[in-house]
């Protein structure tokens, strides 16, 4: 038994007739050099510089950094070298290397332009406050430095849009106005070409129509009580009613669900299925209908003369004014105040808003009874139209002067702006679309851009949001008219979503609630919130001086508090009242002194400072 465990220690195994192992430390093998670190000697024989033992485990996949092999116990009182080297390091941070390729050729962040930038700036910087607290000026620094940040930051998303802006654009010497709606369905892709559409509904024309504020949705109502609303897009019925009585205008609230009908005698809220929610029997015999989104509220013009604001979010008027020019049957809005403009029989337009009972303003516009209004989408510009068979457009930027007319052979009856400042007019069956410079220039009415000519008169105009589309209410239907150009190609996703799901649409009206602006804020000018209204202000406080006898705000003169032992006699309390005053009197001199221009006497060259040199002034 013994020998048998003897020869089974002696026999040779598979693997153990190599030779002996050597020592660790020379057999080991060299680790290779990664392409960001370099390369050190080794610190003994055989040894390669491997990462120190306090290294974390992810240090391979970063580049190290050289360090002592002195490691000494951090102290207090190296924390601070440390913190300092820290944010040097952050104001001037070096080149990071990626782990998968080179150094990046355009470290940084990208460069924008001023001009690109200056577009995005909401803060006006050449206007200060006068003998601001130091408070008050760190915060308007503060604000000024934010808006900075952001400006750059807008300017450079633009980047990330995806679409561009595109005109129809002919060939040397060729009229845009002769190409056929055909020629350009035959032009454009499959998707494009399907948003041209034409719906005969003679049986109860004629008809006005309006698209929601994402541009996916369609209503319309004819004369006749038909009533309807889809998604044009994609062609699906939404709802489909007859009201039974003449149906004068249509528009869609803050969302696709609700919807305005201005019937023959009251005003109806109808939802996206066709089901009537309300009947407001104080708005009646209504002839036209605006709805202003920030706000909330819906305004409409009567036969009768008066125009009227109802907030929707409560279900309350909130003014009810009498313009006090016959039957109204001519309204637009102004998208970028939300003044409303009204047309009269008198050639004029007036100005509304629901915080003055009397017009902003009225401008005389033509020789006969205003036809048709519209306003521009940046509110600079408004074109109307009248009984004289003139086109005029008018700058609203304070002058309120024309900037360009064109006389029409039978005068334009309706009127639209496109977001991009495309102007379409309405002449009798046909449809003429001129075009400008740019966004923010007035549309050049000498040569049109477009024609399309219909089957019946236009009753209704209004450009497609985000869709280069411009629907057309006439006496046989609803036509849809493909007009390159015309809308925006970006739209804001938080804002006006045409591809927002249900839950979204939620999230989005709860939100525009909590952001409802308040009625009594609209005015000509917005930007003039934002500034202290001095000559308003001093005002009131004379009449309130002159109401109560007395300055409520003076500062109440000094009175002494008595004290005991004897120290409260007259003399000492006359004593006290001149010393207060006294001090106030020198604080007056003092500010009135730092705000006078100080003027620096020049001293004559070679001239020895004198020890009375102190006294002068």
């Amino acid at each position: 038994m013994v020998a048998r465990v003897c020869e089974m220690e002696t026999a040779p195994k598979l693997g153990r007739d190599l030779p002996p192992e050597k020592n660790k430390l020379q057999v080991k093998r060299k680790k290779p050099r990664r392409y960001w670190e370099q390369e050190t000697t080794p610190t003994a024989a055989g040894a390669s510089p491997g990462p120190p033992r306090n290294e974390k485990r992810n240090s391979k996949l970063r580049p190290q950094r050289t360090k002592n092999t002195h490691n000494p116990k951090k102290s207090r009182l190296s924390k601070k070298p440390q913190a300092l080297n820290k944010s040097r390091e952050r104001r001037n941070p070096e080149p990071q290397r990626n782990l998968s390729g080179p150094q990046d050729p355009f470290p940084g962040p990208a460069p924008t332009r001023v001009e690109v930038a200056h577009k995005f700036c909401r803060i006006d910087r050449s206007k200060k406050l006068p003998h601001s607290k130091s408070k008050t000026q760190k915060r308007l620094e503060v604000a000024e430095a934010e808006e900075e940040v952001v400006s750059v930051k807008a300017a450079g998303s633009e980047l990330l849009l995806a679409e561009e802006p595109g005109f129809l654009e002919g060939e040397d010497g060729e009229n845009t106005a002769k190409i056929l709606q055909a020629d350009i369905v035959e032009a454009v892709d499959i998707a494009s070409a399907a948003k041209h559409f034409n719906l005969n509904l003679r049986q109860f024309g004629p008809y006005r129509l309006n698209y929601s504020r994402t541009g996916r949705h369609l209503a319309f109502g004819g004369r006749r009580g038909h009533v309807a609303a889809l998604d044009w897009v994609t062609k699906k019925l939404m709802c489909e009613i007859n009201v039974m009585e003449a149906v004068r205008d249509i528009r869609f609230l803050h969302s696709e669900a609700l919807l305005a009908v201005a019937q023959n005698r009251w005003l109806h809220i109808y939802d996206n299925q066709g089901i009537e929610l309300h009947c407001i029997r104080r708005c009646d015999r209504i002839t036209r209908l605006e709805f202003l989104p920030f706000h909330f509220l819906l305004a409409t013009a009567s036969e009768t003369g008066f125009l009227t604001y109802l907030d929707v979010s409560v279900g309350k008027i909130v003014a009810a004014l009498n313009a006090r020019a016959g039957r109204l049957d001519v309204m637009t809005q102004n998208p970028y105040n939300a003044v409303i403009h009204l047309g009269h029989s008198n050639g004029t337009v007036s100005l509304w808003s629901p915080a003055m009972k009397e017009p902003l303003a009225k401008i005389l516009c033509h020789r006969g009874g205003v036809r048709a209004v519209a306003v521009d989408s940046t509110g600079m510009h408004m074109a109307t139209s009248g009984l004289d068979h003139q086109l005029k457009v008018f700058d609203l930027r304070g002058t309120f002067q024309p900037l360009s007319a064109r006389t029409l052979p039978q005068g334009a009856g309706h009127l639209a702006f496109s977001q991009r400042g495309l102007l379409a007019a309405g002449v009798g069956d046909v449809v003429n679309i001129w075009r400008g410079q740019g966004k923010a220039s007035p549309p050049s009415l000498e040569q049109p851009y477009l024609t399309h000519r219909l089957s019946g008169h236009v009753h209704g105009l209004q450009f497609c949001p985000f869709e280069d589309v411009l629907g057309i209410g006439h006496n046989g239907g609803i036509t849809s008219m493909l007009v390159p150009g015309a809308a925006e190609p970006n739209f804001d996703g938080l804002e006006s979503n045409p591809y927002r799901s249900r839950k979204q649409r939620q999230e989005w009206e709860v939100k525009a609630l909590l952001e409802k602006v308040p009625a009594e804020l609209i005015c000509l000018d917005p930007r003039a919130l934002a500034e202290v209204d001095v000559i308003s202000l001093e005002q009131k406080k004379k009449e309130q001086i002159e109401r109560l006898g007395y300055d409520p705000e003076a500062k109440s003169p000094f009175q002494p508090k008595p004290k005991q032992k004897g120290r409260s006699s007259t003399a000492s309390l006359v004593k006290r009242k001149r010393k207060v005053m006294d001090e106030e009197h020198r604080n007056k001199v003092r500010q009135s002194l730092e705000q006078q221009p100080q003027k620096q006497k020049a001293k004559p060259v070679g001239v020895w400072p004198s020890a009375l040199d102190r006294f002068v002034h």
